[in-house]
């Protein structure tokens, strides 16, 4: 008896130890983001848009192939799934797909996270089930709601908190992490089109931005994940971004002023989503890096000849152990090499007068590495 208790008590400190999320010795935490996988039925699902000659053998499980060699390239600290996860409508049985889809961060024992797409609940298992089947899983991360709302819309908003290389759960973050349920579809017949992140779900983000915030001069950062992209994106032009538009942003028709509760929170630098899969440009505004991840998934419609991609994203601390430094970004393309583009330095920390300001740093007109000629600025399709 005292073994098995022995045993069940080692299993918790190591779900425990799973679940807590932490800079490493050298001060950074990296995020991989996949987003639209798009996942169905493996090795039966065929692949959408791209070239002749792979069409043939290419399935699901070129996803899945994706994602881990992107675990084994980068080794994040943390997956963040930006929704799409499963395109229900085609899966035979969606838990089933999704136990695939995230099989890769399951098997790695990685701690990662989910929010949901637009496609996800779109079979038998509808939203409120698709959360309720994630959030079961081995070494997720991930929510259905927070704990003590009474009341908010959606399944799967929660936060994550990062703490300092070595602490114990009762460390106060360094840098946190916000994800947001983006909805479907409108459900207001005289809107059409998606969904958007309803008055709950801010007053939800406005009320915990507030309470893990520290003092002015250690303000702590903020990252927020979501599917839909918010309706400001449309505002870039070409000379504003970095990385490529392809299509038309597809947010929703009514802007239910998120953007505007993220910039008065004052702590997130950066949202990262999904949804249009041939955009993978961040831009900033007020502030605020706006980012796609780029299409990951093979069953998600792309551009035949234009790799499928994966975003990281990597904070650093300072050296003097003043709080997060910097945070970079940069993209990986699903190419032999596995390519390195448009690594750019979304926000840093800055000093003056030894008073802590915290600024973004625009990335207009700022030349930033290209690892593949065929992606430099003049090749841009917008």
């Amino acid at each position: 008896m005292a073994q098995i208790v022995a045993l069940l008590l080692l299993i918790d400190a190591a779900v425990a130890a799973a679940r807590l999320l932490q800079f490493n010795s050298h001060g950074a935490f990296k995020i991989l983001q996949v987003a639209d996988m798009h996942f169905a039925n493996g090795a039966t699902t065929k692949c959408l848009d791209v070239l002749p000659e792979q069409y043939a053998g290419c399935s699901d499980l070129n996803t899945t192939s994706f994602v881990k060699r992107m675990i084994d390239a980068e080794k994040p600290d943390l997956i963040v799934f930006t929704g799409d996860n499963i395109y229900a409508s085609d899966c035979s049985d969606p838990a089933e797909s999704l136990d695939a889809a995230f099989a890769p961060a399951v098997e790695a024992k990685l701690p990662w996270a989910a929010v949901l797409g637009n496609h996800d609940q779109e079979s038998s298992l509808k939203r409120s089930g698709v959360m309720d089947h994630i959030v079961q899983m081995n070494y997720t991360l991930a929510q259905v709601n927070p704990a003590g709302v009474a009341t908010i819309d959606g399944f799967g908003n929660y936060n994550l908190e990062v703490l300092a290389p070595g602490q114990d759960s009762e460390q106060e973050s360094l840098l946190n992490l916000y994800f947001v349920d983006s909805g479907d579809y409108s459900t207001d017949p005289s809107i059409p089109g998606y969904g958007w992140v309803m008055p709950s779900q801010q007053a939800w983000l406005r009320n915990l931005s507030s309470s893990l915030q520290g003092s002015a001069n250690q303000s702590r950062p903020a990252l927020v994940f979501f599917h839909i992209p918010l309706p400001e994106v449309n505002n870039f032009t070409s000379s504003q971004i970095v990385g490529v538009k392809q299509e038309m942003v597809a947010s929703p028709t009514f802007n239910s002023g998120f953007f505007q509760t993220l910039v008065e929170m004052g702590d997130v630098k950066a949202a990262f989503t999904g949804h249009d899969h041939v955009n993978d440009f961040c831009g900033e505004l007020q502030h605020i890096q706006l980012c796609y991840g780029g299409g990951f998934g093979y069953h998600a419609y792309g551009k035949a000849g234009w790799s499928r991609r994966a975003r990281v994203i990597e904070a650093s601390l300072s050296d003097g152990g003043g709080g997060v430094e910097k945070i970079m970004t940069w993209k990986r393309l699903d190419d032999e090499m596995l390519s390195t583009t448009d690594k750019q330095e979304l926000w840093r920390r800055r000093y003056e007068d030894h008073t802590i300001l915290v600024e973004s740093i625009a990335t207009e007109g700022v030349e930033f590495p290209r690892y593949d000629p065929s992606f430099s600025s003049s090749n841009q399709v917008w």
